[in-house]
This record gives structure tokens, C-alpha cells and sequence, in this order.
């Protein structure tokens, strides 16, 4: 006889259904409603089932848009080179887009150490249409004026700055963070959801050129970097 718990047994369910390619990344899981339906079984055993396969990274359960197949996870070699998100979506064989969410041009404050004006940019960036980074960066228009009159919802700011603007040196922070609530808004998730964030900033020549800040739900995103001991 069978004594494995009914949420167990969703959960499998769902799991081969997705192991096998019968629901794809970013395919729409049915609603609880219908779970509890097609299994006769109460709403807690089926949000216990979800409970699990969210922690396991299989399923994003995302506010008012239900909960979807997750993508697989999207590795980068950031430490040691600057990512191009589209570039990497689309390596995955994902659809890329982006949204331009806000754009202003104002005077660059002391400890921004970007010239005398910037543009402040917000976009959040696509894959498969679901909300994969939101970023906030700041360019300089000091080292980079032709950003001002650039189109930044015809091309990504990142996609812009690597096509037009050489870099000599880069920095990189990596930090685990919760989601704060405009985050938590434009990626879908939970206010606090567990999310990566990377922090980074660019020169050419001693002149900063760009900061930006990406934040990526917790389960899209990890980083990779391969290396051996420096000699001498």
C-alpha cells in the first residue's frame, strides 16, 4: 500500500511533468483551485506541494501572475568579465525584451564620482516575457554625452554602454538582499523574496562611466568563475 503524503505525490507530478518537457520554462502551472479539484484534495496540501518545489528552484510563484515553470538558472562569468543580459538570455534560447521604467537627467552628486550630470535609468529586463533583473543605473554624460540622446528603449543601457564605450576597469559587489517593495513590484515577487544583486561600476581611463545596480530573483541567476593560483 501507498502511504506517500498527497502533497508529495502533486509535487512528483509536477516535477516529471517538467523533467520531462511537457511544461516548459515559463509554462503557467494550473491554479490551486484546479489542483485542488483534480486531486479532491484541501488548499494547504496543494500550497505544501508548491511550498516545495518553489524551495527546490523548479517553480516561480509569483503575486496576481500564478505560478510558472522557473528557468533554468543563468550562469555568468561576471567575476571576471562584464555580462551582457541579453547575450546571456538568449544563449539560454530564451526571448529576450526589456522596458524602459524611468529615465532622468540631473546634476551627479559628490559621491557618485560621475562627472558634473548623469542619466538615472531604470529597465527591467525580460525572458520568455517574465520579469527576469530590474535595474537601476546611472551613466555619466561627462564620460559618455552621447548617452543622452541615445534611445534606451530601442537597446538596453548595458547593450549601449558595451557597444559604445570601452572600459578600462571594473568593479564588482555581489550581495544576497530581499526585495524591497518597487522590486518586489516589478519582478513579481514577495516583499523580502530572496533575491542577487549586483552591484557594478565601470572606468575608462581613471573617468567613471557607469553604476548599476541588477537584481535578480534568487533562483534566476547564480555566478560562476573558474581560476587558478597567481605565481610569484
Amino acid at each position: 500500500m501507498d502511504h506517500e503524503p498527497l502533497h508529495r505525490r502533486i509535487a512528483g507530478d509536477i516535477e516529471r511533468r517538467i523533467a520531462s518537457g511537457e511544461w516548459r520554462p515559463g509554462f503557467r502551472i494550473p491554479t490551486e483551485a484546479e489542483l485542488m479539484a483534480e486531486y479532491g484534495c484541501a488548499r494547504m496540501t496543494v500550497s505544501r506541494a508548491m511550498s516545495d518545489l518553489s524551495a527546490r528552484a523548479l517553480v516561480v510563484r509569483r503575486r496576481r501572475a500564478g505560478t510558472v515553470v522557473a528557468h533554468p538558472p543563468v550562469h555568468s562569468s561576471a567575476l571576471v568579465a562584464i555580462p551582457d543580459i541579453q547575450s546571456e538570455v538568449e544563449g539560454r534560447g530564451l526571448a529576450y525584451a526589456h522596458r524602459l521604467l524611468g529615465r532622468i537627467v540631473r546634476p551627479a552628486l559628490a559621491d557618485e564620482g560621475l562627472g558634473e550630470r548623469v542619466i538615472e535609468l531604470e529597465t527591467l529586463h525580460l525572458a520568455d516575457d517574465l520579469p527576469f533583473v530590474f535595474e537601476r543605473r546611472l551613466i555619466s554624460l561627462t564620460a559618455a554625452p552621447e548617452a543622452e540622446a541615445a534611445d534606451f528603449t530601442a537597446q538596453p543601457p548595458g547593450g549601449w554602454l558595451l557597444a559604445h564605450m570601452p572600459w578600462t576597469e571594473a568593479e564588482h559587489r555581489i550581495s544576497a538582499v530581499g526585495a524591497d517593495v518597487e522590486t518586489a513590484k516589478h519582478l513579481g515577487l514577495a516583499d523580502g523574496a530572496p533575491c542577487l544583486r549586483l552591484e557594478r561600476r565601470t572606468w575608462r581611463d581613471g573617468q567613471g562611466v557607469t553604476w548599476a545596480w541588477q537584481t535578480f530573483p534568487g533562483a534566476a541567476y547564480d555566478l560562476v568563475a573558474r581560476f587558478s593560483p597567481t605565481k610569484g
